[in-house]
């Protein structure tokens, strides 16, 4: 089969042909892989952001927002069956440590991640298994569906945890409305009633934003942190999302949270440094988010059925991989996501 790996960090992944992974477990999952979604985190680990906590070995296929078709399952899989379209959780868990028996499968303690620390779903096929799989409502496509797998599941996870702090009359600050920020736009208007200011440096992606449901945007020109601080009152607000995580928005994020007020970090690659006594004095708390657990995903997929949270996406071939990361890495597709089609027709 075709797939898309990393060979050498620093250095554009290549399409390359590789064996076809086989079933071989009873809860085993071989997925047809119609979507698979570009992520930030590709560049960083092209990068080598991730060589250290990943420790993977090289060459190995990039991919972990995917979905497809079940074309072969182990002879204990009940909750899918072949022709079945799924997206699938990014991670393969076991189910049966503490904090999967808890819900909290994003930190299973026997986890793999396949693009992250095992060959990904850049490719024709995916193992997985069947604790993975979220099969796809009627009229959901892969294509549709497949970015949510991480980068709309990363979003809904940090929004969700923030839904109890936004109260009727709360302000919610969001930082960055590109591939992961327009959908937390869109989760935000579906589950909170609070006042939402989205900022970022394009203007078309604020437009987008405007249009998802934001009542305020803020160009992201040097003095965006003084406009929302007008916007909010000069109070700041109850909670930031701060999509993008580098580039100084660490900073900008903690200036635009209110006194007992929240900071969410999801986007990555800066570092934060605020004196303690700020936290301390301020109340501010700093929440870090990974991506979501198996039932965050399945509440997704209802909110996707429903129409509430739609994507929008630039489908490439899969010999086209290069060009999808050269796109989103020079800022190519404002408020959209490259989304890989291995398999068509």
């Amino acid at each position: 089969m075709r797939a898309v790996r990393v060979h050498e960090y620093g250095t554009a992944p290549s399409v390359d042909e590789v064996p076809d992974p086989r079933v071989r477990g009873p809860w085993d999952v071989l997925v047809r892989v119609d979507a698979a979604g570009v992520c930030r985190t590709d560049l960083h680990i092209v990068e080598g952001q991730w060589a250290r906590k990943s420790g993977v070995a090289l060459p190995y296929v990039l991919g972990h927002e995917n979905a497809g078709t079940v074309v072969e399952i182990g002879s204990a899989v009940t909750n899918v069956l072949v022709g079945d379209k799924v997206i699938l959780h990014p991670l393969v868990t076991c189910g049966l440590c503490r904090p999967c028996r808890a819900g909290d499968d994003v930190h299973c303690e026997n986890s793999s991640f396949p693009g992250i620390d095992a060959d990904g779903g850049m490719a024709e096929l995916l193992l997985t298994n069947a604790r993975s799989c979220v099969k796809l409502a009627e009229g959901l496509a892969p294509v549709d569906a497949a970015a949510l797998a991480d980068a709309g599941l990363t979003a809904y996870h940090a929004v969700r945890r923030a839904v109890p702090l936004l109260y009727p009359g709360a302000h919610v600050v969001l930082v960055g409305a590109g591939g992961l920020g327009h959908i937390g736009i869109q989760v935000l208007t579906a589950l909170s009633p609070a006042e939402l200011t989205v900022v970022d440096r394009s203007r078309e992606a604020l437009r987008v934003a405007g249009e998802l449901g934001a009542e305020h945007t803020v160009v992201a020109d040097g003095a965006h942190v003084d406009a929302v601080m007008e916007i909010t009152g000069g109070r700041g607000a109850q909670v930031v999302l701060d999509f993008v995580g580098e580039g100084g928005t660490e900073r900008e994020g903690v200036a635009m949270t209110r006194d007992a007020g929240s900071y969410f970090v999801i986007g990555y690659g800066g570092a934060l440094d605020v004196s303690t006594i700020d936290l301390v004095s301020r109340e501010i708390s700093v929440v870090g988010n990974l991506v979501g657990s198996y039932n965050d995903l399945d509440e997704l997929m209802h909110l996707a059925a429903r129409g509430r949270v739609r994507q929008r996406t630039r489908t490439y071939p899969l010999e086209a991989a290069p060009q999808a990361f050269d796109d989103l890495d020079h800022g190519r597709l404002p408020g959209a996501r490259a989304v890989l089609e291995p398999v068509t027709g």
